[in-house]
């Protein structure tokens, strides 16, 4: 077993230790009711070779038969029903949980073409594998207490049906080992076509002026992975087929060889016969079932590798990360200081590593700095390490001449409102128990879209807006945070001249004006004067570090 299937493992019995007393009543009914099936064979078997009509005692033991398998087959049923429901939100919650607390490093490593097939498909496979179990537990126990009686009624003829099950279980072990290893390979592959749905999203626009580009991306990508998938799922699960049908076969060869016995064994009592046939028939579906979700539990095996592994990948969560607000006192920013920080990325394919530092930078409280410099030269890096969403590899952050550590990084980031250049916008505006201030609507009109968009129950009434709109959206959820420092990465980048101007001669001024220190990543010289600072970066070094006409 690998440590993977190992993790899986651990994880789905840690979610099932709550409900571990309704797991066990509900195998225990799935038990009792697959062995009062297997009683009611009996009680028929005998019923059919007894002579003169059957007695009130065997019609009642019939009824009580049938009424207890109903009742426990029912009851199992439902309880598997519960758990697993709660099991499969159990979870995703988990699984939910693992990613918000994990560090910002390992998200952006693992990529969401990999992530959310795990948190979507594969929690489904689990799910589908989840409420197959109890009727898995009915046909197991079905089967073990058909065996039992066979083996009962003729040992002989038991020991046929022995070699038959062994010939069986190595056919359906082949089998199923080929079928795995085919929908490991379709597993692969629906990661790739998750990246190629990703990129058409995304990449609408450049894909509708881009004809050959468009193509390979469907006969190529899509196409092509697709059909991967498709045939590999249709090769895999033929050799599931195969081995079922072949094992049907065998049911009727050792029916076949069972009644050739009377040949070589005249003795051989009829209703012996008779009942073997009979319960083998029967036992027929069970055993069937068992071989049919075969490929459920192999699929549902590879599931619960790729969930865990992803909660290996984020098993170590960032510490002092809250999930909870508390409710901290607000803190002034009177001055941030970097001091000796360095920051290196892990190498890629043998590439040399990108590192940062040692940056010393100083910012006080009230200051508008702007960070300038090539594209590739760290400004986003150390943007980040400034917010503290990357942990320093050395030298440290000093808040107001205390250092900033591991225990109060997280109400360190509380005292932060950025805009990323890949920045997300959400619906709601986060304002706590606080209710959305008044002059919300007189900000919408300041940037120019109160005639797009209003604000209703604590929300946006859209974001469908274009992509400088969304931007100035992103701009009043900082204003309403009234958090102390505001980063601006490339924000003005996407805004049309009049409204750039504005945003640097007016907008920038006023937040200062109110006490805000302001942090913009830039490229536009023209508005170079409009800061207190300016720091150039250049190949993860700080080259040019001054003060601007302004501050002067």
């Amino acid at each position: 077993m690998t440590s993977n299937s190992r993790g899986a493992i651990s994880e789905v019995l840690s979610l099932l230790k709550p409900y571990r007393v309704v797991v066990v009543l509900s195998i225990l009914l799935g038990m009792l009711g697959g062995l009062s099936i297997t009683a009611l064979l009996a009680t028929i078997n005998d019923a059919l070779n007894a002579e003169g009509s059957p007695t009130a005692s065997v019609l009642m033991t019939f009824v009580g038969l049938c009424a207890l398998a109903l009742t426990a087959s029912i009851l199992s049923d439902i309880g598997t029903n519960h758990v697993g429901q709660r099991i499969i939100a159990g979870l995703r919650k988990s699984l939910g949980e693992k990613v918000l607390l994990a560090p910002i490093e390992q998200i952006e490593r693992y990529r969401s073409h990999r992530l959310i097939p795990v948190l979507t498909h594969d929690v489904d496979t689990v799910s589908s594998f989840a409420f197959s179990f109890a009727p898995l537990a009915i046909a197991f126990t079905v089967t073990l207490g058909c065996l039992s009686y066979l083996a009962y009624l003729s040992l002989p003829m038991f020991a046929l049906l022995l070699v038959a099950l062994v010939i069986g279980t190595v056919v359906q072990y082949v089998a199923r080992a080929k079928g795995i290893k085919g929908f490991e390979a379709a597993r692969e592959a629906e990661d790739e076509l998750q990246k190629h749905y990703n990129a058409i999203a995304a990449g609408a626009k450049e894909l509708r002026i881009h004809r050959p580009r468009r193509q390979r991306m469907f006969s190529q990508r899509i196409e092509g992975t697709a059909d991967y998938i498709c045939d590999t799922h249709i090769r895999s699960i033929n050799t599931f087929v195969v081995a079922k049908t072949f094992g049907s076969m065998l049911f009727f060869v050792v029916i076949g060889l069972a009644l050739a016995l009377q040949s070589f064994w005249l003795g051989t009592d009829k209703a012996v016969l008779s009942g073997f046939v009979l319960v083998l028939l029967y036992m027929k579906g069970p055993l069937e079932y068992l071989v049919i979700t075969l490929p459920v539990v192999s699929r549902a095996n590879i599931a619960f590798k790729r969930i865990a592994d992803l909660a290996e990948q984020f098993s170590s969560p960032e510490p002092h990360l809250l999930l909870s607000d508390k409710n901290t006192p607000k803190t002034a920013v009177e001055h941030l200081e970097l001091r000796d920080v360095h920051f290196a990325f892990p190498p890629v394919d043998g590439s040399k590593p990108f590192t940062l530092g040692p940056v010393n930078l100083s910012i006080a409280q009230g200051e508008i700095v702007f960070i300038v410099g090539e594209n590739g030269g760290g400004k986003t890096t150390l943007i980040k390490l400034l917010l503290g969403l990357y942990a320093p590899q050395g030298g440290e952050i000093i808040l107001n001449g205390a250092p900033v550590l591991a225990s109060n990084r997280d109400d360190y980031r509380q005292l932060f409102t950025t805009i990323f250049a890949d920045y997300y916008l959400f619906d709601e505006l986060v304002q706590g128990d606080q209710q959305v201030p008044e002059d919300a609507n007189r900000y919408l009109e300041r940037l120019e879209i109160a005639h797009k968009v209003s604000i209703r129950d604590g929300a946006f009434s859209t974001t469908d807006l274009s992509t400088g709109q969304r931007k100035r959206l992103a701009l009043l959820n900082a204003w309403l945070e009234e958090r102390p420092v505001l980063v601006f990465d490339e924000w003005a980048a996407d805004q049309d001249p009049v409204f750039r101007r504005i945003f640097y001669t007016e907008l920038l001024p006023e937040l200062k004006y109110l006490g805000k220190t302001i942090i913009v990543i830039s490229h536009d010289d023209r508005y170079f004067d409009v800061a207190d600072q300016l720091v150039r970066m250049e190949g993860g070094r700080v080259v040019a570090q001054k003060q601007s006409l302004a501050a002067v």
